[in-house]
Parts: structure tokens; C-alpha cells; sequence
């Protein structure tokens, strides 16, 4: 059985366009990464974590997980916790241009693979009334970097330059390497 690691819609979303059964289930531990590393390596880490803690109770499965993080300055934005959080995010990253990076972890008995993808992504000049209202809408708060591309937060977005579903929360290139392994049957 393919298991998704993970509480998001968005990734669940993303995995049913492989039109493979697959089950959810929320990771609960802590998020733990050491100090001084690069955000590319920060997003595998914590999605290699949240495989492994889904994957000690079901060896005999498929387990995905992934983590997203927006980088700006060599800044590392997470989920806001609550509207201050939120605005300051949007207002770092408004008119600039920034990273976004989901690492990924494919885990079975047989094999784990791990990557990730970048992408970037410019934001309008926003208005402190936009920012706001946004925030308002309570839509940053479960999304890293405090926006999310898939709904009211595409309006702020001028440009993007890579994989849209790797801002959503799940690139697309996981799909296709989650689904040649599955089909050549090397997980």
C-alpha cells in the first residue's frame, strides 16, 4: 500500500493525479533539523523524518512524505504561527523574488530515495490593505512562507520559474519517480 505522509489537502491532491490508491496519514513527531544547513538539505531532512516515523509502523508499505520551505535572504519561513508572523512574511517577501524548496522522501522496504526541487517565485509590490486582507482570509497560516499559490495568495504572484506543484507542496517530478519505481517495481 502507497501511504502519504503527511496532513496536507494540497499533497493529497497532487498524489491523486497518479490514480494510485493510497492512504493518509498525519505524522506527529517533533521537526528537527541541525543548525547551519542549507534549505535544500533542511526539506529532506524533515521529510526523511516524517517517512521514517510512518514507515516504523508500517515496513511492509510505500511511504511518501514531503516537507516545503520559502527561503528569502537566506531566511527560512515556515508556517506563520499567528497574523503578526504572517504579515512580516509577506512583507519580506513582497516585490521580491524568492525560494521555494520540497524535499522528498520515497521510502519502502527496498529502497529510499530522497530529493528535492527549488523553485521561484516573485511577488507583486503589495499594499499593507492586501497584505491584510489576505491574512484575514486565514489562508497563510497553514502554508509555508505564509501564502499559498493554489489560492487567493496567487494574486500576489508576478512570476514563477519551476514546478508549480512544488510550491502547492508536491513536485511533479515526485510523481514521476514515485510512479517508474512503483511500475518497475523497485520500491
Amino acid at each position: 500500500m502507497l501511504i502519504l505522509a503527511s496532513g496536507s489537502p494540497r499533497r493529497a491532491e497532487i498524489l491523486g493525479f497518479l490514480d494510485i490508491p493510497f492512504e493518509i496519514i498525519t505524522p506527529k513527531g517533533e521537526e528537527k533539523t541541525p543548525e547551519g544547513i542549507a534549505p535544500s538539505e533542511q526539506c529532506v531532512i524533515l521529510a526523511r523524518q516524517k517517512a521514517n516515523e510512518i514507515f516504523k509502523t508500517l515496513p511492509d508499505d510505500i511511504v511518501i512524505a514531503a516537507d516545503t520551505i520559502v527561503v528569502y535572504d537566506s531566511q527560512i519561513y515556515g508556517k506563520p504561527r499567528n497574523v503578526s508572523e504572517a504579515l512580516n512574511m509577506l512583507r519580506a517577501l513582497s516585490g521580491k523574488t524568492h525560494s521555494v524548496f520540497t524535499g522528498v522522501c520515497i521510502k519502502s522496504a527496498k529502497k529510499e530515495t530522497r530529493f528535492y526541487e527549488e523553485s521561484l517565485v516573485e511577488f507583486y509590490q503589495l499594499s499593507e490593505d492586501e497584505m491584510e486582507n489576505y491574512v484575514k482570509s486565514g489562508e497563510p497560516f497553514d502554508k509555508a512562507g505564509g501564502y499559498g499559490i493554489q489560492g487567493k495568495g496567487a494574486t500576489m504572484i508576478k512570476k514563477i520559474n519551476g514546478d508549480y506543484y512544488n510550491v502547492m507542496g508536491l513536485p511533479v517530478s515526485c510523481l514521476r519517480k514515485l510512479k517508474k519505481l512503483i511500475v518497475s517495481n523497485i520500491l
